[in-house]
């Protein structure tokens, strides 16, 4: 078996492979980067490391022959059109260097939202499943890095969790269990044709966040609702599904997922450690 994964060098793509050396031995796996160079700890490990672009088509042929299996981890490009053109030369290209079974990183329940990214996305899984190759649409629920835009700092520092105002649910989740969960689904079976929600299986709030903060610094943290906070994450947070869930991610981890107040400890610490 032969697994090849683009976008090696990404803070997901580094993480799955990580996991991934768990499950195979390092010559089963080819990483794909833009710089060859940034490789080298790959190949220290015994891993394979390939040129690939998405703006090089002939790039990406020659980097996925003799792939059973392709994680193909979906462009970051911040222009939605530039994205779709690259990931049409990624399908292409799979198709061409016969690849056994494509992974795709989609976006949780894009069907309930509607913004271009959530459009590209089913874009995208449109087009795989045109080819004819087995797929397995990996939809990454909204990362928990989500928390930092709400300056946690600031929260513990004034005793105040400032917020938009709204009924506020999050089915959040880290990268590094997504990381894991895909890490399985790629080294495993029974996944073909398959798509799943990688979302946490309950949500918790904004009230739960200033709970927490509270619990873990010893200091009262009270929620602030406030219609003055201007931040671009509380329009995005409103356009996409952030309440729904699923129970596929802690079934492809086989364990429980990291918690909210888990994932906080990290930022809580820091901020002490400063203060």
């Amino acid at each position: 078996m032969s697994i090849v994964i683009t976008g090696a060098n990404g803070r997901l793509g580094s993480l799955i492979i990580q996991e991934l050396l768990h499950h195979v031995s390092p010559d089963q796996i080819v990483a794909c980067v833009r710089r060859m160079e940034s490789g080298k700890s790959w190949e220290d490990q015994g891993i394979t490391v390939r040129f690939c672009n998405y703006d090089e088509p002939a790039s990406l042929e020659k980097a996925f022959v003799g792939a059973s299996r392709l994680l193909f981890i979906s462009s970051p490009h911040p222009d939605d059109t530039v994205r779709m053109r690259q990931h049409a030369h990624v399908i292409e290209a799979a198709k061409k260097a016969n690849v056994g079974h494509i992974f795709y990183t989609s976006f949780a329940f894009p069907e309930h939202s509607d913004i271009s990214l959530t459009h590209l996305h089913l874009a995208t899984e449109h087009a795989i499943r045109t080819t004819g190759i087995p797929y397995t649409f990996l939809r990454n629920g909204l990362y928990m890095d989500f928390i930092e835009a709400l300056d946690v700092n600031a929260s513990i520092l004034t005793g105040n969790l400032r917020i938009h105002p709204g009924s506020w649910k999050f089915n959040a989740v880290t990268r590094s269990d997504l990381g894991a969960a895909i890490a399985a689904a790629l080294s495993g079976e029974g996944h073909l044709n398959k798509t799943y929600e990688l979302v946490a299986p309950d949500v918790w709030t904004f009230s739960d966040v200033a709970s927490t903060l509270s619990e873990l610094t010893g200091r009262a943290i009270s929620l602030c609702p406030t219609n003055e906070l201007q931040h671009w994450i509380f329009s995005f947070l409103r356009k996409i599904d952030t309440a729904s869930t699923s129970g596929d991610l802690e079934n492809l981890l086989g364990r429980p997922l990291t918690t909210m107040k888990e994932n906080m400890k990290a930022y809580v610490g820091a901020v002490i450690r400063s203060d």
